[in-house]
């Protein structure tokens, strides 16, 4: 459903392609949707998945969310009892401190444990104003993460934001790679017909489509993109869709209502083989990172972006892997960039776009390549089995 369960689920049947046996453990619950429930036990392209029970709160306050995170991490750690050892364990960051199973699985019974950092905690949840930094509960945290970084064998991350972040907490750079997340460009790219199914379905056609696409985050606050949907609510040619989840879906719907704006249309997170379709049906994509998340979270819609070849708005610190990305473009990204609170000059740049006859960005393709996933998964491959031993597991 989510960008790191996309990546994670390539890799998992790229591996098993390769002869690897391969076993995964998630939760049995929709990650939007906590009442869909899935087999506990399944065998899917060859990988074992094992699913464990979780509470299911939500995840629309703190406390709900701290609860159903624990109820994770405390099945898993009693599922990990009773699993063999893995000559390889790979860990990513959702939940939080899922990472510490990991490395306290491969200390006690072996193998190489590989932390795969798509999100940083505590340190997004300092950022983002959920604990103070110098509280007790931060300080245990910190050490948690830092226990697990020091055991890992490869500490992955997403680019070098996170790699500098990474190192002032002491882990050495010869154990750090910088890996960027690929796009999925093996099942999406531009469709014209999935682009007009699209917007015929959702009242779309003959509008200037601007797209949000993906999980509506605190860190990825949208405050200024619905301020400037506001003041342009009296183009009815500019349509704003929000399509995705998380519990700032919430306040976009609850923004909508009050201010009467019948431009905003919010939609669910959509199948994955119908990406293609509500991705190529935005005119102008926006990509969104809080101010203080440079290094913490790395939104990686802009590589699916690339790979659609659609013009995006950046709204943001100037300083990201965003930027970076925009800066390498020699042949017209159409790519805009704002940061948080400049209303006026996003209200500008999506009138400028609205005023442009194609919405098809050269320069995005030019680049998708570089993100593409034949040439990043076969890297996180090559990663995993370097000092390969002689059974592959």
């Amino acid at each position: 459903m989510v960008s790191t369960a996309q990546h994670l689920s390539d890799l998992a049947v790229e591996l098993a392609k390769r002869g690897h046996s391969v076993t995964v453990i998630a939760s049995d619950r929709g990650y939007d949707n906590p009442k869909m429930r899935f087999p506990r036990r399944e065998i899917w392209q060859g990988i074992t998945i094992i699913r464990i029970s979780t509470l299911a709160l939500g995840k629309e306050t703190k406390w709900r969310r701290s609860l159903t995170f624990g109820s994770f991490l405390l099945n898993c750690a009693l599922r990990l009892l009773l699993l063999p050892r893995f000559d390889k364990v790979v860990a990513l960051t959702s939940p939080p401190l899922i990472s510490l199973l990991g490395a306290l699985f491969v200390q006690a019974k072996g193998g190489r444990f590989f932390f795969w950092v798509m999100d940083l905690n505590p340190d997004e949840a300092i950022a983002a104003g959920w604990l103070k930094e110098r509280s007790l509960v931060a300080r245990i945290l910190r050490r948690l993460l830092n226990y697990s970084m020091r055991h890992a064998h490869r500490v992955i991350v997403l680019d070098r934001f996170m790699s500098r972040r990474i190192l002032a907490k002491g882990i050495p750079e010869q154990r750090i790679t910088v890996l960027p997340p690929w796009a999925h460009d093996n099942s999406i790219s531009f469709d014209e017909e999935g682009r007009e199914v699209f917007r015929a379905q959702h009242q779309l056609a003959q509008r200037f489509v601007v797209m949000y696409s993906g999980n509506h985050s605190p860190c990825h606050p949208l405050d200024t993109l619905l301020e400037a949907a506001r003041q342009l609510s009296n183009r009815s040619d500019i349509a704003f869709c929000f399509v995705g989840g998380g519990s700032e879906q919430i306040k976009v719907k609850a923004f909508a209502e009050r201010h009467q704006l019948k431009t905003i249309t919010c939609l669910p997170y959509q199948p994955l083989k119908k990406l293609s379709g509500s991705l190529s049906a935005a005119d102008l994509h926006t990509v969104v990172m809080g101010e203080a998340f440079t290094g913490i979270v790395h939104p990686c819609k802009v590589y699916n972006i690339l790979a659609i070849g659609a013009p995006f708005l950046y709204i943001g610190p100037q300083e990201s892997h965003i930027t970076e990305i925009a800066s390498q473009s020699t042949n017209g990204l159409g790519f805009y960039a704002a940061r948080h609170g400049e209303v006026d000059q996003v209200v500008a740049h999506i009138t400028d776009a609205a005023s442009k006859a194609s919405f098809r960005s050269p320069g995005s393709l030019d680049l998708a390549g570089k993100f593409a996933r034949d040439q990043l998964l076969p890297r996180m491959i090559k990663l995993l089995e370097q000092d390969e031993p002689s059974e592959q597991n």
